[in-house]
């Protein structure tokens, strides 16, 4: 498990230009999270938190959650996932935003065996659920849960993960993001890929009738995504996948040309550095 015994993968490009340090975090906070919608960590959004968690808050202040939040935020966007985890996770359902994204991040990217993979995704997930019962109003706690139980999925076949009922899930919590946050580019870019890879793996017929899933619902969220995070290399990856998930050879053109895109972006932090490296990959 992704625990303090053993030591994650360590950030394998530059991270000079993403420390954030002091105040610059607050200065850049909008752009790093316009994918994500994560409100900055300061001393009044740390008291509304405590004041919703109720019992589940662990006896923490509004000072040093937001100073721990902060420190863990800080960490992540530099690439040391590894410490923005475990900070993250030290704080309960207050601090899975955080954990559950660096779990996931460092799982998708920098861990190779799939197993171990499938171990972490799974653990992010668990974490995710007790920040949506610890804090149902947070966009981030239902959203983090779609995508630690997506990339869950992905790790499964396609027919596993809907049998398993994953998908419904999935669907549920990202609609449940998209009720609280209706701006929040990273769920429309999942339910775009929801939508595609169940047309993609199943069929239309069958993946519009029995889940829902309809090509012009992907087309219409990669959309909103790609309009409002044009500098996020994510929102151009998920692009190009999904138009190979929906119509294969016949748009290769036009998913190459989304990874280019994505690949020529300047990243802001680490998570957009792997982004970028995965796409500049797709294209070799």
């Amino acid at each position: 498990m992704a625990g303090k015994s053993s030591k994650w993968a360590a950030f394998p490009h530059d991270a000079k230009g993403f420390a954030y340090a002091g105040d610059a975090l607050k200065k850049a906070w909008p752009a790093l999270h316009a994918g994500d919608n994560e409100p900055y960590p300061d001393a009044k959004r740390a008291q509304a938190m405590l004041d919703a968690a109720g019992k589940s808050a662990k006896g923490l202040d509004a000072a040093t959650l937001s100073a721990k939040l902060q420190e863990a935020w800080r960490a992540f966007h530099h690439g040391d996932f590894q410490a923005a985890f475990e900070t993250g996770e030290a704080l309960g359902p207050l601090g899975a935003s955080v954990a559950v994204k660096a779990l996931g991040i460092h799982a998708t990217y920098l861990v190779d065996d799939d197993a171990e993979k499938l171990k972490r995704f799974e653990q992010a997930a668990k974490l995710a659920e007790a920040a949506v019962k610890a804090l149902p109003d947070e966009a981030n706690s239902h959203y983090r849960h779609a995508f630690a139980l997506g990339r869950y999925s992905q790790g499964l076949s396609i027919a596993k993960a809907l049998k398993q009922g994953i998908a419904g899930k999935v669907r549920e919590s990202l609609n449940a993001t998209l009720e609280l946050a209706p701006k929040h580019a990273e769920a429309h870019t999942a339910l775009a890929l929801y939508h595609a890879e169940i047309i993609g793996k199943i069929g239309a017929m069958i993946g519009g009738l029995t889940y829902g899933a309809k090509t012009a619902e992907a087309e219409s969220h990669i959309k909103t995504a790609l309009k409002l995070t044009p500098d996020s290399p994510i929102a151009h990856v998920e692009h190009g996948n999904v138009l190979l998930l929906l119509y294969g050879e016949k748009k290769e053109d036009a998913a190459a040309s989304a990874f280019e895109k994505a690949g020529k972006l300047k990243p802001k932090d680490a998570m957009e550095t792997l982004d970028a490296a995965y796409a500049k990959s797709q294209l070799e």
